[in-house]
C-alpha cells in the first residue's frame, strides 16, 4: 500500500486503457511486428531482390546461401538490414492495425463476448484486418520495397543509383512529385489488397487451429515453445497459399522505377507476361527465402503478441488489486 501515492489518477485510468483488449492487441501488435521483421531482414531483402527479377536478369540468381553472401561483400551489414528502418516504421503500425482490427472485427462474430470462433470467422475477421492494416501502410510498403532495391547491384539501374541512395522520406516525396501524386503510393495495392486478405486469414485461422493442436490435453494454453512451432505452422501454410499475389505487389511497386519498370498494364496482363516470359515458376520467385524467413518472423511475432498482451491485459487486475 506504501507505493499508493506513486500513482496518481491519471497513471490508472491509462492502465485501464491499456489493458481494454483490443488496445491490448493494437499495442502488441506493433511489438510483435518489430520484433519479428528484423529478425529475417536479410532474408525478406534477398526475398525482394529475387522477385523482382524478370527474364534476363542474373544479377541474384543464386541460391539463398550465394545471395546472402553476395549482399554482405557488396554492401556488408547494412546491407542485410537495408529497407528494415522503413520496413519497422511501417510493420509497427500494420501490425498493430492488424492485430487490434482483429480483435474488433470478431466482436461482431461471437455468440457471446469471450467464446471461440469458427474457422470460418477468424478466416473472415482476419481477412478484414488485413484489408484494414494495407490500407493505412501501403505508402511505406512501397517505398520500403525501393529503398531494398535501389542499392543492389542490378546493372540497369547503374552506378548513380548506389552512389546517391535517398532516405525514405525523400523517396516518398519523389514518388509522389514525379509518378503521379498519391495514386503512385497506392501503386500495386490491388494484388496486395487480393494476396494480404487471404493470407491474414489463413495465418490466424490456422494460428488457432495450430495453437489448439499443440496444447496438451488438460491445460489452457501451450508452452512458448510450442506457441512458436504454432506460429511457424501458420505463417508457412499462408504464405505458401498467397505467394504468387506477394511477387505481383512488389512487381507493380516498381513498375515506374526508372530502368527496371515492367510496364505491366494489368494484374492479369502481369501474370501473362510473367507466366509467358519466365514460367509457373515466376510466381513463386524468392519463394525459398520467404519460407526460410517464416519460421522465425512468424513464430517469433506470436510469440511476442501473446506476451505482450498478455502482460498489458494483466495490468487490468492489478488496477483492481491497487
Amino acid at each position: 500500500m506504501a507505493s499508493l501515492p506513486e500513482h496518481g489518477p491519471k497513471f490508472l485510468q491509462l492502465r485501464e486503457v491499456i489493458s481494454q483488449p483490443v488496445v491490448a492487441a493494437f499495442c502488441a501488435g506493433g511489438v510483435a511486428g518489430a520484433v519479428s521483421r528484423t529478425v529475417v531482414s536479410p532474408l525478406e531483402r534477398l526475398k525482394i531482390l529475387f522477385q523482382v527479377q524478370s527474364a534476363g536478369r542474373e544479377e541474384y540468381k543464386l541460391s539463398v546461401g550465394k545471395g546472402l553472401a553476395k549482399m554482405w561483400r557488396e554492401e556488408g551489414w547494412r546491407g542485410f538490414m537495408r529497407g528494415n528502418g522503413t520496413n519497422c516504421v511501417r510493420i509497427v503500425p500494420y501490425s498493430a492495425v492488424q492485430f487490434g482490427s482483429y480483435n474488433f472485427y470478431k466482436k461482431f462474430f461471437e455468440p457471446v463476448p469471450g467464446a471461440d470462433l469458427t474457422s470460418l470467422s477468424r478466416l473472415i475477421c482476419g481477412g478484414a484486418a488485413g484489408i484494414t492494416s494495407v490500407f493505412f501502410t501501403y505508402p511505406l510498403d512501397i517505398v520500403r520495397t525501393r529503398l531494398s532495391i535501389q542499392s543492389a547491384s542490378f546493372a540497369v539501374l547503374g552506378d548513380l543509383h548506389r552512389k546517391e541512395l535517398p532516405g525514405m522520406w525523400a523517396t516518398l516525396v519523389t514518388m509522389y512529385r514525379t509518378e503521379g501524386g498519391l495514386l503512385a503510393l497506392y501503386r500495386g495495392i490491388i494484388p496486395t489488397v487480393a494476396g494480404v486478405a487471404p493470407y491474414v486469414g489463413l495465418n490466424f485461422m490456422t494460428y488457432e487451429l495450430a495453437r489448439t493442436y499443440f496444447t496438451p490435453e488438460g491445460e489452457k494454453n501451450p508452452n512458448a515453445l510450442r506457441k512458436l512451432g504454432a506460429g511457424a505452422v501458420s505463417g508457412a501454410v499462408a504464405q505458401t497459399c498467397t505467394y504468387p499475389f506477394d511477387v505481383l505487389r512488389r512487381r507493380f511497386q516498381i513498375n515506374t522505377m526508372s530502368g527496371i519498370g515492367y510496364q505491366y498494364k494489368s494484374i492479369f496482363d502481369a501474370v501473362r507476361v510473367i507466366v509467358a516470359q519466365e514460367g509457373f515458376k515466376g510466381l513463386y520467385k524468392g519463394v525459398v527465402p520467404n519460407l526460410l524467413k517464416v519460421a522465425p518472423s512468424m513464430a517469433s511475432s506470436w510469440l511476442s503478441f501473446e506476451m505482450t498482451r498478455d502482460f498489458l491485459v494483466g495490468l487490468k487486475s492489478d488496477v483492481v488489486s491497487l
